[in-house]
């Protein structure tokens, strides 16, 4: 059986996350429809990663996925600008969209929690979504710090544990299911995407992040929470179907404001 860290590479190599909004009938046209859904259904992605400071800087993106916020630093003109993924298939991506406009970045494969750089080696890092799927969470964590310069910022998306998301999952794995009892934790490492995928409360993601000054940790509602776009690819069927058809949205945006499944997680070395 292969080990916890190959068989989330095997999942993301099969399913990148996103492709599914890469439609259109060239590389560029595809690429392109991917990043322009991706900040329609995340509009609030781009304030938090702020890509314009990124002017001057030497940035770490841990997770480049196809490449659509890559090129957003790009565009700030960093004094360098880094990327690296677990999976062969994401780096490619994104090393055809820099092509595609002329940019470069060192891109290559590696794993979060053995970067393969030096101490104090950035000034900002940079994680959308990413470190949660690690099989050591808390090793990346600490590796974004070694590699960040004193006084670095680290800019992280992981999943909130209390999310709407959460309580969907938990509906439909384990009160459906006749296991009420089941823990929320077991339910989204077996079902929210790749295996062993981790969410965490408030107070943990504080305890994750314990070696950085003036953490800011924001809850944002998700287009998972809202049941907007291709959201449930792993467990479509007419329940899925009914449920994004009468989905109360102004209800869950009026309402679930701490039940996002997204943290924001800004931290200073």
């Amino acid at each position: 059986m292969n080990s916890p860290k190959q068989q989330v590479a095997e999942f993301w190599e099969t399913a990148p996350c996103g492709e599914t909004y890469a439609i259109g009938p060239d590389t560029k046209a595809r690429l392109e429809a991917q990043a322009s859904a991706r900040y329609k259904l995340e509009p609030y992605l781009k304030a938090f990663a702020r890509f314009a400071d990124g002017r001057g800087k030497d940035i770490l993106e841990v997770g480049v996925g196809m490449g659509s916020d890559h090129l957003e630093w790009a565009k700030s003109m960093p004094r360098s600008l880094t990327g690296i993924d677990l999976t062969q298939r994401a780096v490619e991506m994104t090393r055809a969209r820099f092509g595609l406009y002329s940019r470069e970045a060192d891109v290559r494969v590696a794993d979060a929690e053995e970067l393969p750089f030096p101490d104090d080696s950035f000034d900002l890092v940079y994680s959308w979504g990413v470190l949660h799927h690690s099989p050591d969470t808390e090793r990346a964590v600490r590796e974004v710090h070694r590699v960040l310069r004193p006084g670095g910022i680290a800019q992280v998306m992981v999943y909130h544990t209390w999310s709407v998301t959460g309580l969907l999952l938990w509906a439909r794995y384990g009160l459906l299911r006749g296991s009420p009892f089941t823990r929320l934790a077991d339910i989204v490492s077996e079902h929210l995407e790749s295996p062993g995928t981790k969410a965490y409360s408030v107070s943990q993601a504080h305890g994750l992040f314990t070696q950085f000054q003036a953490v800011k940790i924001t809850v944002q509602l998700s287009h998972s929470d809202l049941l907007l776009g291709s959201v449930g690819q792993r467990h479509q069927g007419s329940l899925l179907r009914l449920a994004k058809y009468l989905w109360p949205r102004p209800v869950i945006r009026s309402l679930g404001c701490r039940l996002g499944l997204f943290l924001l997680v800004e931290g200073r070395k």
